[in-house]
């Protein structure tokens, strides 16, 4: 009995290596494809090669999001109304991406447990007495600004590195 669990142990752990073996070659070979879309989003605290690449993927063009209230509406983050009478509050939205709102947990996760600017906003909204999963909600919903404002921003750059060539051009 006790070889055979020996013997068992053993081939779970080969497996296990073969297993990390291939992600670390996948979170390659995602860095380098992400390399050459010229995205900032792996500088954000939290978000590595496979939340950037399933970001990217999902949201595809971000110029179809005329603002960031539509793009946190898209994937989950936007608060919902759930007020009743004088009582004000809102509630966490069902809909929308759960794949993006699943890469934003993931990130405000990995911010709480760092020290890092994320976890300073949680505690401020504890703070101001939010309960701890109104906190996380609102973390979240920063967490959508920033991406938004990152994919933008890289919009904009890859649109002046493909005019400034043309312009370059046309003083020759």
């Amino acid at each position: 009995m006790g070889r055979t669990r020996r013997r068992l142990a053993a081939e779970l752990i080969t497996d296990l290596a073969t297993i990390d073996r291939k992600m670390t070659a996948a979170d390659t070979q995602l860095t380098e494809l992400l390399d050459t879309t010229g995205t900032g989003l792996r500088t954000l605290y939290g978000i590595g090669p496979s939340s950037a690449a399933r970001i990217l993927g999902d949201v595809g063009d971000i110029g179809r999001f005329p603002d960031r209230g539509r793009f946190a509406s898209w994937n989950g983050t936007a608060p919902i109304d759930a007020s009743s009478g004088e009582h004000q509050r809102h509630r966490l939205s069902r809909t929308g991406n759960r794949r993006i709102n699943r890469v934003l947990h993931i990130t405000a996760i990995v911010q709480l447990h760092n020290d890092t600017p994320g976890r300073a906003y949680y505690r401020r909204k504890l703070a101001d007495s939010k309960s701890p999963r109104e906190a996380i909600r609102c973390l979240k919903r920063r967490l959508s600004n920033t991406v938004y404002k990152r994919l933008i921003t890289d919009v904009k750059i890859h649109a002046a590195s493909t005019v400034e060539p043309s312009r370059s051009c046309l003083l020759t």
